[in-house]
């Protein structure tokens, strides 16, 4: 199951209480307060931990606290510091304050984590209360609570590279040929409902990421089809790979198709027209499809790269363009593709 918006619940823990000891030692009179303080309470930490692309892990618990800090006892012994409760999440998840509406973090890269609610702080025993003037105090901290907040995660998918199209354009075929990717491929539209990642390699040393992205219509922008829940995830995409169909099933023309797809992305701001692109024609083993990618180059004065899923025509060479255009662009947020160029 894929999640990328999930509300939680989080409460830091209570700071355990302090203690009101005094000592009753044998032949030591008077042996003023001993009382030792209360531990603090464990935090609740989001951290981005690589090897997940979905938020379906915590989406079944609306609530968590971490536990309590454990008070303090007498001969002034403290109580236990509360460990920090981490919740691990994917690379890409943004963290909002649910009432507020004010981005807490922005979990980017991996192992970048947030402080969404801190412990509370333990009470002070009654030792800490001696004064030279009040030598048997009774007073002691009961200890601070935990913080506590509602809190909406937001994944936005993290990849080097980007399946773009209409529906059927063949982007789940596509990715299942490059990586081991295993997406759901049928002949109906919107057979993706969510992003599939896969992880393509490039000789034995250089991956990249590639995201098979839910495929557009018309007015995707404002909602409908899948609208944002696709386009939110093309903004952290860095290289997009647009592929068109040679014969529409609707009869409609390729740059039709291309410009249909290029408008939804434009209206959707964040720039994402400013994207490398790839223009890919996809199912070139059909009939004639030469035919209709040169007509495609001609009108969009644009080079247009054949592929085909099925025979494998052209397929190294958008391999090769992508890591091309990938090593071009300033690393921003680490990838496996980045990494392996710093090792080779």
């Amino acid at each position: 199951m894929f999640v990328d918006r999930v509300t939680i619940f989080v409460k830091g823990g209570d700071g355990g209480r302090g203690a009101c000891s005094f000592r009753r030692e044998k032949y030591v009179p008077k042996g003023g307060p001993d009382g030792g303080d209360g531990g603090h309470g464990g935090s609740i930490i989001l951290r981005a931990i690589p090897g997940t692309d979905s938020l379906a892990e915590i989406v079944n618990r609306k609530f968590w606290k971490a536990q309590s800090g454990e008070p303090g006892s007498a001969s002034n012994c403290h109580g236990k510091k509360a460990d920090d409760l981490i919740i691990p999440v994917p690379p890409g998840t943004i963290v909002y304050d649910r009432d507020h509406g004010n981005i807490l973090r922005d979990l980017n890269e991996p192992g970048s984590e947030v402080n969404v609610a801190h412990g509370g702080r333990g009470g002070r025993g009654n030792k800490a209360y001696a004064t030279s003037t009040n030598r048997a105090p009774r007073e002691y901290g009961p200890g601070t609570p935990g913080e506590e907040k509602w809190i909406t995660l937001e994944l936005k998918v993290i990849a080097d590279a980007g399946l773009v199209g209409l529906p059927n354009a063949g982007k789940s075929t596509l990715l299942s040929r490059l990586s081991q990717a295993h997406p759901e491929i049928s002949d109906y539209p919107f057979t993706t409902k969510h992003p599939n990642l896969g992880i393509v390699h490039v000789g034995h040393e250089r991956t990249f990421v590639l995201a098979d992205l839910p495929g557009l219509i018309e007015g995707a922008h404002s909602g409908i089809g899948l609208g944002h829940e696709f386009l939110r995830h093309v903004e952290r995409t860095r290289v997009l790979v647009h592929l068109v169909e040679p014969f529409p099933s609707d009869g409609s023309d390729p740059a039709l198709s291309y410009r249909t797809v290029r408008r939804e992305l434009e209206l959707h701001g964040q720039n994402l027209l400013d994207k490398p692109e790839i223009i890919v024609m996809s199912k070139s083993e059909l009939t004639d499809s030469a035919d209709a990618r040169q007509r495609l180059e001609d009108e969009l004065q644009k080079p247009v790269l054949a592929i085909s899923a099925v025979t494998g025509q052209g397929l190294a060479t958008l391999v090769n363009q992508v890591v091309t255009r990938l090593a071009e662009i300033p690393k921003i947020v680490e990838s496996p593709f980045l990494t392996s160029l710093g090792q080779g």
